[in-house]
């Protein structure tokens, strides 16, 4: 696939980029050679392996959830001006 300088510039204005002339050229030059090694790679017989997701075999390592840290109301309102209970007590300020 030959990519033309059209369709690059096309793909600046749809990324919000501005190139220079310069740049166009870099870029079309670099970007065909990406989709020529692409149809190299698409022309490999796959069709004996098999898929996979990860190089390496791998479990879950999330840990269990679970609360470790109970939250403390007498703490968490300590440094509050006023208080009821577990709330924040505040002026009211709609009539």
């Amino acid at each position: 696939m030959k990519l033309t300088r059209d369709e690059v510039q096309r793909v600046a204005v749809l990324a919000r980029l501005r190139l220079t002339p310069q740049e166009e050229t870099q870029l079309t030059e670099q970007l065909d050679h990406i989709l020529a090694y692409m149809e190299k790679l698409a022309e490999l017989d796959t069709s004996n392996i098999e898929p996979f997701s990860h190089e390496a075999d791998t479990v879950n390592a999330f840990r269990e959830d679970r609360v470790t840290n109970r939250p403390d109301a007498d703490a968490l309102l300590a440094n509050a001006p006023d208080r009821d209970n577990t709330f924040f007590k505040v002026p009211k300020i709609i009539e």
